[in-house]
């Protein structure tokens, strides 16, 4: 499994040592900025899994970089952990309402830094975290890569495996084929929106197992895809 990659954006030079040697040890892949504006581009580049932010830091400031990740497609979903020095409770109130996944005030020993990101990991990226996946009978283990829909094994390329994996971290949420550009295929530029509609069209004939089962693949119209299965279905099948 690859190592959850964390972008540390923190302008104390001692705290970022001791954070990205501790994290590291931990198992996590750690690129760090000190400057908010800078942080923002790195996220553009590729997404990480978990944000570590400042309240304070150059340029932009952490609060700021909060609000822009949260109304940006591509990081939209991705969980951030804010620290700083302010303990007051409306400080608090303010980072959350932002958009931040959880608080962390200073100082903090690295033993609960790293217990926290492992939390917001398991509620929000299950995925990274091992174990598997379920949703309406249908069960991915990512740890093997293997998939089943009622107990049955599904036979699906890496692409799809990719596709239903940020479904399942998801499922019933709707994402438009720009979002699931971003978030399977990242920022290549070869791959235009038509092509997420071609591997949908592959996943949802492995998942369905060639129409025999309900479909769990949901199209809304101008909008995206969901993994969401119709109740009604279910009941009837």
């Amino acid at each position: 499994m690859n190592k959850p990659r964390i972008l540390l954006v923190e302008d104390d030079e001692s705290l970022v040592e001791l954070i990205r040697y501790n994290l590291g040890a931990a198992g996590f892949e750690v690129t760090s900025t000190p400057d908010g504006e800078d942080a923002l581009m790195l996220a553009a580049e590729e997404a990480p899994d978990v944000v570590i932010l400042d309240w304070m830091v150059e340029g932009v400031s952490g609060i700021e970089v909060c609000r822009r990740l949260r109304r940006a497609a591509a990081t939209a979903n991705v969980p951030i952990l804010m620290l700083t020095a302010r303990a007051e409770e409306a400080d608090r109130i303010r980072g959350l309402e932002t958009g931040a996944d959880d608080y962390l005030t200073k100082p903090f020993s690295p033993r609960e830094l790293i217990a926290r990101i492992r939390a917001v990991l398991r509620r929000l990226r299950p995925a990274l975290t091992g174990g598997t996946l379920d949703y309406a009978g249908l069960s991915m283990d990512t740890s093997t890569h293997k998939v089943s829909r009622d107990g049955k094994a599904l036979a699906i390329g890496p692409t799809e495996f990719r596709l239903l994996r940020h479904l399942l971290e998801h499922p019933e949420r709707v994402f438009s084929r720009e979002q699931l550009m971003d978030a399977v295929w990242g920022r290549d530029g070869d791959v235009e929106t038509r092509t997420v509609d071609v591997h949908i069209r592959r996943l949802r004939r492995a998942v369905n197992r060639d129409d025999t089962l309900p479909d769990m693949i949901r199209t809304v119209r101008s909008a995206g895809y969901a993994l969401q299965i119709d109740p009604a279905q279910s009941l009837a099948s």
